[in-house]
């Protein structure tokens, strides 16, 4: 991972500070140049408040972060954009993201069965609707058949539904939360 990895979430904070009042990023930290991918997760109460991402790494880190930071807090679509007053409760997690690799799986059970709970994110694609799931999801659907289920739903597919086109691919992440 990049230097001052740990730095991530208080970059992130510093970004949706600057975003709420209206003015520039924060200057990053150097070492964050080379690409990557990010989730920046929201969390207020132990509840979600806004999560968005990439999943491949397709700019320099600290602007995927800085863009994903901005999104997650004012542009998730679930939630209404945040306040400045909610700021002092709200909790960032920043998650960066290995290139997602395709699992070979035919049928149903083949998925779940090379499912790694607790490990593998997850990329779901059937035609033009795609979703993913976080590993972090795994401590709320800790069974494949559930998690997959779930995943389908988001992509605005019936739970139980496997066809021809569907393909999935997993990634890992490495995680960084604020302290409370």
């Amino acid at each position: 991972m990049t230097a001052h990895s740990d730095r991530l979430p208080g970059y992130a904070r510093a970004v949706i500070t600057a975003a709420l009042a209206g003015g520039p990023d924060p200057e990053p930290e150097s070492a964050w140049r080379e690409p990557g991918a990010t989730f920046v997760t929201l969390t207020s109460g132990g509840r979600l408040r806004g999560c968005i991402g990439s999943l491949a790494a397709h700019r320099p880190l600290v602007e995927d972060l800085a863009h994903n930071a901005r999104a997650a807090a004012l542009s998730d679509p679930r939630f209404p954009a945040l306040q400045p007053e909610e700021l002092a409760v709200v909790r960032v997690e920043v998650s960066v993201l290995t290139s997602p690799e395709p699992l070979a799986a035919a049928t149903r059970e083949e998925a779940e069965a090379l499912l790694r709970p607790g490990v593998d994110g997850v990329v779901l694609e059937a035609g033009a609707r795609r979703a993913t799931f976080l590993p972090q999801v795994w401590e709320h659907l800790p069974e494949p058949s559930r998690f997959l289920d779930h995943l389908l739903r988001k992509a605005g597919l019936p739970a139980h539904w496997w066809g021809p086109e569907l393909t999935l691919s997993r990634y890992a992440v490495s995680t960084y939360r604020e302290e409370p």
